[in-house]
């Protein structure tokens, strides 16, 4: 039995097409499309004419292959660019009138929740608990948690395309623009502070996205591990990771664009992403940091298959 995830983000469409075999998965086809549903307004609560095709036209093209792949199943999830629109629901309707598709538009705490789960297939979660952090472009969510449960969780709206939206940093970025952000970070994810002193993580996970990119650049600026997509976990070397990020935040648009491991998608956000962990690790004092390659698909997937009693 073939089934579908489609993972609806800000930036960008995931789809992962999987053979169900007993109570586990074989993945038979991934694919993914840019379509930055938040361009010019994301921050007024829309999402504009020119982003709305290309996100309907994404999920026509991915109910084409499906059809090829003979999938059964499709689970389709909309986060924070179309469940903060206020033509969000026009959007859910269009996708199902042109694909056939039925988007399930999930709150922050659910997004945070399957994501969660897709970590800690990727990975053991150890008894000791980690801090679990998800770029996406209109929302990052935090979690705490180890290998048996949620300790604490919450989405924020600190999203990369948000974030670039709101500030519009100059090319490069300048200092004082970097601690402008900052300053809100610190404002925005005060709360946090109390509870990492009370679970007392005893590291950074980074789930998909933006920390594929970064372990994509250690290999191809610094010779690092090469990323391979079988593999689920890498652990990252904060030096290695710093030296990335100095890099990035320093670059211009079109230094990103030529910077090995960086791809094309991520190359316009990934200042922000940057600072965004640069300041999650220094603020909450995180030695040590792994990536997982699972994310909020996955962990859907396997809710899936739980729900199913497979």
């Amino acid at each position: 039995m073939r089934i579908a995830v489609i993972d609806c983000g800000t930036n960008t469409f995931n789809l992962l097409v999987v053979e169900l075999q007993n109570s586990s998965f074989k993945r038979i086809y991934t694919s993914k499309i840019p379509v930055k549903l938040g361009e010019g307004g994301i921050n007024n609560k829309v999402i504009h004419d020119i982003p709305f095709k290309r996100g309907v036209d994404a999920l026509v093209k991915f109910k084409n292959e499906l059809n090829k792949l003979a999938v059964v199943e499709i689970y389709a999830f909309a986060t924070s660019a179309i469940r903060d629109a206020e033509n969000g629901i026009d959007f859910k309707k269009e996708v199902l009138i042109q694909s056939g598709i039925e988007i399930n538009i999930i709150d922050g705490n659910k997004e945070a929740e399957l994501i969660y789960k897709g970590n800690k297939l990727a990975m053991d979660l150890g008894t000791g608990p980690s801090l679990i952090m998800d770029i996406g472009g209109g929302s990052t969510e935090f979690i705490i948690g180890n290998k048996e449960h949620i300790l604490w969780k919450k989405s924020y709206r600190l999203g990369a395309a948000r974030m670039l939206e709101k500030f519009n940093p100059s090319d490069p970025i300048s200092e004082k623009q970097i601690q402008e952000i900052y300053a809100y970070l610190n404002e925005e994810l005060n709360e946090i502070k109390p509870l990492i002193d009370q679970y007392k993580p005893v590291e950074l996970i980074g789930s998909s996205g933006a920390f594929d990119s970064v372990v994509e650049m250690i290999h191809g600026q610094l010779g690092g591990e090469k990323f391979e997509k079988e593999k689920t976990e890498y652990n990252v070397d904060l030096k290695n990771y710093n030296k990335i990020a100095e890099m990035v935040v320093q670059s211009t648009l079109a230094q990103r664009k030529i910077m090995k491991g960086l791809v094309e998608m991520r190359v316009d956000m990934m200042v922000v992403s940057c600072l965004l962990i640069n300041f999650t690790l220094q603020t909450f004092n995180l030695q040590k940091m792994r990536v997982s390659t699972y994310s909020l698909k996955e962990g859907a997937l396997h809710e899936i298959i739980e729900n199913k009693g497979i």
